[in-house]
């Protein structure tokens, strides 16, 4: 979204949302791709997972988030959830007035770009699954391609309890993307934030045929286009003590301390618990 509106300071922080540790994956990415820039993450553990809930309760809880990362100065927002950027984008974008950007959109993107047989799979929460959200933007580009959804409400509590390389995690994947498999797919999209953590086993079960599209790294590419064209990206490399990265969670700090370093190796230190019911 670009806006007639006052220019944000380029050398102030992004803002990332996700329903819990998810969105940390596109935040990893954003620190590989632009070591210069300052990373506010919000989770919101309090009331993970968001895939199960309404529209009207995710958009409530998103526009929670958006005040809270507001009061903080942000220059832009990324939305590194795929069922807040399917069902509360539209309402976000109407009510702010920085650059702001979700998940869907680059996946399905890079989706249609490298399938060969226009079979492409979509994992993801049930909300995202039934809003359609992937379907649309997929259709929108290539109006031949067949998308099959797969709801996968499991994944999203076993990446949360760190069940990465687990037995469990192995067979109800098996059990999810069996039917998948089964109908041809050559291109699968991750549509969930959590997933590219447990990468390793979907890669495993589908084969090495089928090409995973992690959105968080399309995401990554595609905010450091926008910054760019907008003349936002930082030019001051964060000095030490600067504070560069930092974390707020609606609950269990130091559960997601534990399990946010062992995703990304920056040295988490501490992740700050807000009463997110206040914004």
């Amino acid at each position: 979204m670009e806006m007639n509106r006052k220019q944000p300071d380029k050398n102030a922080p992004i803002g990332f949302f996700d329903s819990g540790v998810g969105g940390l994956t596109v935040a990893r990415e954003i620190m590989r791709q632009m070591p210069n820039e300052k990373i506010i993450y919000f989770g919101d553990t309090a009331r993970v997972p968001y895939g199960s809930k309404s529209q009207e309760t995710i958009t409530r809880y998103s526009d929670q988030i958006v005040r809270f990362l507001r009061t903080l100065q942000v220059k832009t927002i990324v939305v590194a959830c795929n069922t807040a950027s399917a069902y509360a984008m539209d309402t976000l974008e109407k009510h702010i007035d920085i650059p702001i950007i979700g998940v869907i959109r680059p996946g399905a993107r890079v989706a249609v770009e490298v399938t060969r047989n226009g079979r492409i799979g979509v994992i993801a929460t049930e909300a995202t699954i039934a809003s359609q959200m992937y379907t649309k933007y997929i259709k929108e580009l290539n109006k031949d391609v067949t998308i099959y959804g797969k709801a996968c409400p499991l994944f999203v509590p076993l990446v949360e309890e760190g069940l990465l390389q687990d037995p469990v995690t192995d067979e109800i994947a098996r059990r999810y993307l069996t039917e998948l498999i089964d109908i041809d797919i050559d291109t699968l999209i991750l549509g969930c934030t959590h997933y590219p953590l447990i990468r390793s086993t979907l890669g495993r079960i589908v084969g090495e045929k089928v090409r995973l599209v992690n959105p968080a790294y399309e995401t990554a590419l595609e905010l450091k286009e926008m910054l760019g064209r907008l003349d936002l990206l930082g030019d001051e490399p964060p000095g030490l003590g600067s504070n560069q990265y930092r974390f707020y969670v609606s609950d269990m700090a130091e559960k997601f301390v534990r399990f946010a370093n062992s995703i990304i190796k920056y040295g988490i230190l501490s992740a700050k618990a807000v009463n997110i019911e206040d914004y």
